[in-house]
């Protein structure tokens, strides 16, 4: 039996500017996961931290990371064939069959972008697997905005609203949280709707709350906690909210138990 506290070395395939302080790495993994999951990243001697995979295909996964710490210094450094240790996947994932045929709505602020970033790509592609799509996102200024090109892609299928906290004399776009632009979604029919809410606490409690008052049942609304996960496997309690284990039940909740998880 594999030991689950082992990091394998995986080669660096890419590394992609996302903004000052933010980038995505390509990198070799051949093992399944879904949208949502986690990996443990880890650089000898400097240490190991979860990250969110921002995207996977055949043979690799992409992860965004931004520069915060020691760990994310190191890795910061890293270049193509360059090599970074991983374990996992972990965790529970988005449960991508139950927005099949649905108006999905994806309400993603800032670096909670990343989470759904396969989600949203999966459906882009697929456009006719949902009857109608939705896609809020937040950031806290233009400098900060993930995935440009991505974006400029999404808006040829997907209803998209970009906004920022922060705008500067240069921006033309929207300003303003990403909570002032939940009322402008048209809901046609509240039974088919499917809400995914991802980004800072705080952004998640106030959005979600803001969809609830629209009619949207709990159980139609999901949310995606990061919180203070170490070990991944439940065994050292740093992610533990009560008798919830984030990094094992987690990180993707659906709304009627993510409500309950309050630090």
């Amino acid at each position: 039996m594999n030991n689950p506290f082992i990091p394998q070395k995986k080669k660096v395939l890419d590394v992609i500017a996302q903004t000052d302080i933010d980038i995505t790495y390509k990198v070799e993994f051949d093992q399944q996961l879904k949208g949502g999951q986690f990996v443990q990243v880890s650089i000898p001697r400097i240490g190991e931290a979860p990250i969110s995979v921002s995207d996977f295909g055949d043979g690799y996964i992409e992860m965004t990371i931004r520069k915060v710490g020691k760990l994310t210094d190191e890795i910061y450094n890293l270049q193509p064939g360059d090599y970074m240790y991983l374990r996992g996947p972990y965790g529970n994932g988005f449960p991508i069959e139950k927005y099949e045929n649905k108006h999905l709505i994806i309400a993603a602020g800032g670096t909670g972008l990343a989470p759904v970033k396969n989600i949203v790509n999966h459906f882009n592609t697929n456009i006719n697997k949902v009857k109608k799509f939705d896609l809020l996102l937040g950031f806290k200024s233009p400098k900060d905005i993930l995935f440009k090109d991505e974006i400029e892609n999404w808006k040829k299928n997907i209803n998209l609203t970009l906004t920022v906290d922060n705008a500067d004399e240069d921006w033309t776009g929207n300003s303003g949280l990403i909570t002032t632009f939940v009322p402008n979604v048209e809901i046609e029919n509240m039974g088919d709707v499917q809400v995914v809410i991802v980004g800072p606490p705080v952004m998640m409690k106030f959005t979600a709350l803001e969809f609830l008052k629209l009619g949207v049942p709990k159980e139609q609304i999901w949310v995606s906690f990061e919180r203070k996960m170490s070990c991944a496997i439940g065994k050292c309690g740093h992610c533990k909210i009560d008798e919830t284990y984030v990094c094992l039940e987690g990180p993707v909740f659906n709304y009627t138990k993510g409500e309950e998880l309050i630090d």
